[in-house]
C-alpha cells in the first residue's frame, strides 16, 4: 500500500497507527537509509529487512520517502546499470514479487512525489493500492487541534472550532506548530492559561511572519493604510470575494501591511466569478494609491504576482477564456512556460487574455474605490490610528453593516 500526500499530512503517523491497531511487529526505515556509496550495501539491507519481517510475520514493513530509491529507471535519475540506488530498487521489487498469501507481511510506503516512481513499483501485486492522505477538513482540523492541546492549559475563551475554520489548508504538522507557538506566546506573556488571543497571534505570526521593528514615516504609514484599505474595501464590496478577517499595517517579514481574507468553510472548487473577484481584490491596493495619490509605488509587487498567476491559470489551465477555449495550454503543475507544442499565436493569445483580465479587474477596482471614496477614507483613517483592525471592526469603519456570517475573524 502506497500512502501519497503533501508533506505534513500525516503519512508516517498513519502507518504507525495502522501497526498499532493491528498489534503486529512494525519495521520502519527511510529509503535514504538503504543507500550507501558502496554498491550492494543497499540491496543487502533490503534483504535483511524483509528477512526479519518474514521471520516475525505477521508484520508490517514501512518504507518512508520511497522516492529516494524508487525513481523511474532510465529517466536520467540513475547514472548507470550498476548504480547503487537501482540495485536497491531492484532488490525491493524482487522481495515484493516473492510474497505469497502465507507470508503475512504487509508493505507500506510513503511519498509526496508519486509521479516520479518507477512503474514496476506501482504494478498490481506490488504497490497496487494507493491511499491519498489529504489535508484535513474543518472537522479534522478541530480534532487534530484537540490532540495537540491535550497537555496545554486552555482558557475558557478558546474556541477550537473557530480556529479550525480559520486554518483552511493547514495540515497536521502546521496545526501542531500552531499549538506550540501559542503555548510559547502564553509563556512569554506569563499567562496561566493559553488564551484565544495567544492562538490568533500565533496564527498571524505563522502566516505573516514576525513583526519587524521598522519605523515608518507618517507619510509611508498613511500610504500603506490606504493600500491595505483598498484591498479590504474591494473585498467587502465585490460579490464572490472572501470575507475580510483582519487588516494590519504592522510591518512583517518583507511586507509593510497585509489584508487577510478567508472563507468560513473549506472550498475545493472555485467558479469564474470567485477567481475574478480574487484578481480584483489583488489590484485593490494599487487602485487605492492611484485614486488617492495619482501615482504608484513598489508595494504592489506580491499583488501583481498573485493576479498574474491567477489570470494565467484561468486562461491556460481552467478553460475560462473565450479566446483560448476549452483547452489546456499550460503544464499540470502550473509552470509558466506553455507546452512546446503550443503555437506562437496561441502563446500571444494567452498573454493578451491575461493582460485583458487583469486590466479589466484593475479598472473595476479603481471605479469601485472612486465611487466609495468616503468609505475608503474612513477605513484608511481607522487603520492608520489602530494599525490592526479585526474583521467586524473593519466593516464598521467602512460604514458597512454586513459582517462576515462565518465564524469569528482572527
Amino acid at each position: 500500500m502506497l500512502l501519497t500526500g503533501n508533506p505534513g499530512t500525516g503519512k508516517t503517523l498513519l502507518a504507525k497507527a495502522v501497526a498499532g491497531e493491528a498489534d503486529v511487529p512494525f519495521f520502519s526505515m527511510s529509503a535514504s537509509e538503504f543507500v550507501e556509496m558502496i554498491v550492494g550495501v543497499g540491496a543487502s539491507r533490503v534483504r535483511d529487512l524483509f528477512k526479519q519481517a518474514k521471520e516475525a510475520a505477521p508484520s508490517i514493513v514501512f518504507i518512508d520517502e520511497i522516492d529516494a530509491i524508487g525513481r523511474s529507471r532510465g529517466s536520467g535519475a540513475f547514472s548507470g546499470g550498476n548504480d547503487e540506488r537501482e540495485q536497491t530498487l531492484n532488490q525491493i521489487l524482487t522481495e515484493m514479487d516473492g510474497f505469497d498469501a502465507s507470508t503475512g507481511v504487509i508493505v507500506l510506503a510513503a511519498t509526496n512525489r508519486p509521479d516520479v516512481l518507477d512503474s514496476a513499483l506501482l504494478r498490481p501485486g506490488r504497490f497496487d493500492r494507493r491511499v491519498p492522505v489529504q489535508a484535513p477538513d474543518k472537522d479534522g482540523r478541530e480534532q487534530i487541534l484537540r490532540v495537540h492541546t491535550r497537555e496545554i492549559p486552555l482558557a475558557p475563551d478558546v474556541d477550537l472550532g473557530a480556529l479550525a475554520s480559520t486554518t483552511a489548508g493547514m495540515v497536521g504538522a502546521d496545526l501542531a506548530n500552531l499549538a506550540n507557538e501559542a503555548a510559547l506566546l502564553a509563556a512569554r506573556r506569563t499567562h496561566g492559561q493559553v488564551t484565544m488571543g495567544d492562538f490568533t497571534d500565533a496564527l498571524e505570526k505563522i502566516e505573516l511572519g514576525t513583526a519587524r521593528k521598522l519605523l515608518l514615516t507618517p507619510e509611508d504609514k498613511r500610504r500603506t493604510a490606504y493600500h491595505e484599505a483598498g484591498h479590504a474595501l474591494v473585498g467587502m464590496l465585490t460579490p464572490g470575494a472572501d470575507p475580510v478577517r483582519k487588516i494590519s499595517i504592522i510591518p512583517r517579514t518583507m511586507s509593510l501591511g497585509v489584508t487577510i481574507s478567508a472563507p468560513g468553510t473549506d472550498r475545493f472548487n472555485y467558479d469564474k466569478q470567485s477567481l475574478l473577484a480574487h484578481i480584483k481584490v489583488a489590484t485593490g491596493g494599487r487602485a487605492a494609491e492611484e485614486v488617492v495619490y495619482g501615482d504608484e509605488t513598489t508595494g504592489a509587487e506580491s499583488d501583481i504576482r498573485q493576479a498574474t498567476q491567477l489570470a494565467r491559470n484561468m486562461v491556460g489551465r481552467f478553460g475560462m477564456s473565450d479566446a483560448i477555449g476549452f483547452l489546456s495550454v499550460l503544464p499540470q503543475d502550473g509552470e509558466y512556460e506553455p507546452y512546446p507544442s503550443v503555437s506562437e499565436r496561441t502563446r500571444q493569445r494567452i498573454d493578451d487574455e491575461m493582460r485583458r483580465i487583469v486590466a479589466d479587474a484593475h479598472d473595476e477596482a479603481v471605479q469601485l474605490l472612486g465611487d466609495n471614496r468616503e468609505r475608503l477614507e474612513h477605513l484608511a483613517e481607522a487603520l492608520f490610528q489602530a494599525e490592526t483592525l479585526e474583521g467586524p471592526v473593519a466593516y464598521a469603519a467602512a460604514g458597512l453593516a454586513t459582517t462576515p456570517a462565518e465564524p469569528a475573524a482572527v
